[in-house]
């Protein structure tokens, strides 16, 4: 009998399975756009294992799951969500897959933003939540806590680490947002204006004081009118506006009209419904915000 042959099957299996009670251990998390992918991820560390239904420069108003999503969403322990009517396909997906799992809210607690909407030129004026919560830094310290619950709940045996993760995340966050703070109060308030494709940047120009102009509504999936274009047009020509952003989820043409017609060059894409790949400047929540904030400083200092 060859005994070092023996030896290293033996040594090999051994490992395979320690590999196999490693991944076992961990908890199989589904969030529904990669935003929320990366704050799971820093909650959970170690102890996750973090796929997402959108995944970098996705759009989640337009997304349709697919048989695969139904399948991973199967096998998870916990599905992140939103909410605030963000994820309109997520009701659908959950009652097609039978998921059983637990469902964490992650904006759960937050006061939403509202806005008047209308559905058409025929439709009445309706009051309708603004979902991005997410470009508050508060609101993300809030999302933080909210999932490093739900994963306490789920798996209480690593309660202590979700905490003290969720802990240090939140206070680079607040770190990044005092920074913040201080650097958009020291911008004369009337110059504080910009302009985006859609409309998903609400809850970031409140927290930071500034005016945000879009010719689309809060879903990509709206469509500009001409008139609303044209009223945009000579508003940036009357009040000299000069920070013009596109976004990385947006059909460009819109604003490289309205850059056309206005004479203002847009500034680098903004990172609004979903993070970079990882080779790019957004590729985590801290990145986005940070690259984010950077580039609308620069535009307004202009």
């Amino acid at each position: 009998m060859n005994y070092f042959r023996l030896l290293t099957t033996t040594l090999i299996t051994s490992a395979l399975c320690t590999q196999t009670v490693f991944a076992a251990d961990k908890i199989n998390v589904v969030a529904s756009f990669s935003i929320l992918g990366d704050l799971v991820q820093q909650v959970g560390g170690e102890h996750v294992s973090v796929s997402t239904l959108v995944g970098p420069n996705g759009d989640a108003h337009v997304y349709q799951p697919t048989p695969q999503d139904t399948i991973r969403l199967t096998k998870s322990q916990l599905f992140v969500v939103n909410g605030l009517g963000f994820e309109g396909w997520m009701e659908r997906l959950v009652s097609a897959s039978h998921y059983k799992g637990k469902v964490i809210t992650a904006s759960q607690s937050i006061k939403p933003q509202t806005f008047t909407d209308t559905d058409d030129n025929k439709a009445a004026p309706h009051t309708a939540q603004d979902p991005h919560a997410w470009h508050s830094i508060p609101n993300a310290v809030q999302y933080v806590h909210n999932i490093a619950d739900g994963l306490s709940q789920i798996d209480p045996e690593h309660k202590v680490e979700y905490q003290a993760n969720a802990g240090n995340y939140i206070q680079r966050l607040e770190q990044l947002d005092k920074s913040l703070l201080q650097e958009f109060a020291a911008i004369p308030a009337d110059k504080r204006k910009m302009i985006t494709s859609h409309d998903a940047f609400g809850y970031l120009s409140a927290r930071y004081q500034i005016t945000t102009i879009a010719p689309q509504g809060m879903s990509t999936e709206s469509e500009a009118s001409a008139s609303d274009v044209a009223k945009i047009i000579k508003q940036i020509r009357k009040e000299k506006i000069k920070a013009l952003f596109v976004e990385n989820i947006s059909d460009p043409r819109l604003m490289q009209q309205i850059s056309k017609e206005t004479g203002v060059n847009p500034g680098k894409e903004l990172f609004s419904d979903a993070l970079s790949d990882k080779s790019g400047p957004a590729s985590t929540y801290l990145d986005m915000m940070h690259y984010n904030t950077t580039q609308i400083l620069s535009a307004l200092k202009q």
